[in-house]
This record gives C-alpha cells, sequence and structure tokens, in this order.
C-alpha cells in the first residue's frame, strides 16, 4: 500500500520546512510513503528547498496557474507515481501533520472513498466571528447540495483513495474543494469527515484576501459545480419561481376583472404574461441542460478509462502497451 502526499505550493520556501519535517515516516497499513510537491510558479526558489529537503516528486508550473490547477496536477502525478491514497496538506504547516494516520484509517478500512479533515470551523479563535459563520454556513450549504455531510467543506486537509482521484476532475480555476465535493455527491461517493487539529497560523490566507472576495468567489464555484451536475433542479426552481411571481400580477388583473375594474391594468396583465413565457422557458433550458448534462457523464467515465490507461502501471494485467503520459504545461 503506497501513500503519496501531495503539496501544493506557491513561494513557501520559508513554511515548506517546517511542514516537511512534521510529516510522519511510517503508518501502520502503509508500506511505502511518499511526498510530492507541486511547485505552482514559485519565485522564491520553493522547488529547491523541497530537493534539499529530500522531497520524492517535484512537478513545477512556469507561472502561478492557481490552487485548482495546482490540487489537479498533483493527482495526476500522484496517480502515475502508482498511489493507493493520495493526502493533500497545505505548504504552510496549517494542518497537524500527525493526524494523517487518523484521516487515513477509513480509507484503508474500506469505508469511504475521501475523508475530509474537519478544523470545527464553529469554535476556531484564531478565525473572526463574521468568518466562522460564513464557514459554517457555506459548509452546510455544501453538504445539501451535495448530499453529504461535510461540517468542514473549506478544509484543504483531505484523503482519497485512487479509485476517488482517477474520477475527481477540476474544472474551476480558485479552488478545488467545494467543486470535489459536490462532484463526489453526484458520484455517488462515500465520503467521511474526521476531526483535526490544526497549528498556528503562520501567514495570512491567500484565498480569502477579504471577506467579499471569498463570498463572491465561493458562491460562483457553489452554483456553477452545482448547476453543472444537477441543471434540471436548478433550472426548475428558477424557473418555477419566475411563474409563481407571473402569477402574482395574473391574479391581481383577474381580481381586479371580477369587481368591474376593466379598464388600466393591462399592464399586470402584460407582465404576467412575460414572467410565466420566461418561466417556461427556463424549464426548457433546464430540460436541454440536463440532456447535456447525461452526455457529461458519459464523457467523464471516458476521461476516466483514459486516465486509468494513462497511469496504469507497467506489468498490469491485460495491458500490452502503455499509453505515454505526457504531462501539460502552460507558457
Amino acid at each position: 500500500m503506497k501513500l503519496i502526499i501531495q503539496i501544493p505550493c506557491f513561494n513557501e520556501a520559508t513554511t515548506l520546512p517546517e511542514a516537511l519535517a512534521s510529516l510522519p515516516r511510517q503508518i501502520p497499513g502503509i508500506d511505502r510513503i511518499e511526498v510530492l510537491i507541486v511547485d505552482d510558479g514559485s519565485r522564491d526558489g520553493t522547488a529547491e528547498v523541497a530537493r534539499a529537503h529530500g522531497v520524492d516528486h517535484i512537478v513545477r508550473f512556469r507561472r502561478n496557474l492557481g490552487l485548482a490547477a495546482a490540487f489537479t496536477a498533483g493527482l495526476e502525478e500522484s496517480l502515475r507515481q502508482g498511489a493507493d491514497i493520495i493526502v493533500n496538506t497545505d505548504a504552510d504547516n496549517q494542518y497537524h501533520a500527525d493526524d494523517i494516520p487518523q484521516l487515513i484509517e477509513p480509507l484503508l478500512a474500506g469505508k469511504a472513498d475521501m475523508v475530509v479533515g474537519d478544523r470545527q470551523v464553529g469554535t476556531l479563535r484564531n478565525f473572526s466571528f463574521l468568518k466562522r459563520r460564513l464557514q459554517v454556513f457555506g459548509s452546510w450549504v455544501i453538504s445539501r447540495a451535495s448530499g453529504l455531510n461535510t461540517p468542514d467543506a473549506t478544509s484543504g486537509f483531505r484523503a482519497m483513495t485512487r479509485e476517488a482521484a482517477l474520477r475527481t476532475t477540476v474544472l474551476g480555476r480558485y479552488s478545488y474543494t467545494l467543486e470535489t465535493l459536490i462532484q463526489a455527491g453526484a458520484s455517488r461517493m462515500t465520503v467521511h469527515s474526521v476531526p483535526i487539529r490544526i497549528n498556528p497560523q503562520t501567514r495570512p490566507s491567500r484565498l480569502m484576501r477579504s471577506i467579499p472576495h471569498y463570498i463572491r468567489k465561493s458562491s460562483a464555484a457553489i452554483l456553477r459545480s452545482y448547476t453543472m451536475y444537477s441543471p434540471l433542479r436548478v433550472f426548475s426552481i428558477l424557473g418555477g419561481c419566475l411563474i409563481l411571481a407571473g402569477m402574482v400580477p395574473g391574479i391581481r388583473f383577474l381580481y381586479l376583472m371580477s369587481i368591474g375594474q376593466r379598464v388600466g391594468h393591462i399592464q399586470s396583465l402584460i407582465l404576467a404574461a412575460i414572467l410565466i413565457i420566461v418561466g417556461f422557458q427556463v424549464m426548457l433550458i433546464g430540460m436541454l441542460a440536463d440532456l447535456l448534462s447525461s452526455n457529461r457523464k458519459l464523457l467523464e467515465e471516458v476521461v476516466y478509462r483514459v486516465r486509468k490507461l494513462e497511469v496504469a502501471q507497467p506489468n498490469s494485467s491485460d495491458l500490452g502497451e502503455i499509453l505515454e503520459f505526457h504531462r501539460t504545461t502552460h507558457n
């Protein structure tokens, strides 16, 4: 059983050594532990620091592509290196590395496909009151959207099996935490949460530049991901709201007509007609989007099978030859 701990990095030369030193070297049930660094276009020598500390694998981007891209590249390289379990953690040593055995225990026991570390965000003292409330509310929204119980949806300290990693595709650019949970719920993965500890903060969060920035980016990510996997429900709700809104002026018009006020209320009838027609059109768009969603699921299955071939290990059964793996980077 091989475990690869992947760490996305961007200008983490000062914090990375401490994070690497805290990683476990032996875990019961794991035969081999390797560390993979994804250098997301760092300009402070992060990759050189990682190499000096004996990191097993390094993936480098020529320029900064963002956390989502770094996470995805780490998964792909971990799969190619034969990982059976992949743990993702942060380079700023936010998460307590001694909790990794606890994090992967449900995977080793075959009870889960993915495990998310729960920081108990509602009680974190280093978070402001508003940030704690937003984190709790956001996790509740993700739980409702994904059908999973995820008390700490934004936690980057998570583990997944090889099969779950093969089926994970991140399309957003902001972060991977929310999108992967909605995708896991849509794919019927079993996701557990386990309580974890965190270390004192070493630097401000780079994802949450401000509360408005966090709300805007997270809301867009949730809406985009949920619409992608449940388009009929989203468009049906939107269309239904428009139809109900159109019924209000329509009922008003009929009421006024029934009591003899037959002049001067044509605007209500026009507004009602517009809202109801648009509502039905939105529902039709939802039906079309649902058909496209079915096609997307087929494409995801194709991507899964191709990826499985790309990362297959030599001497695997029923494989006469292995497709050459091409890692692409952006200029």
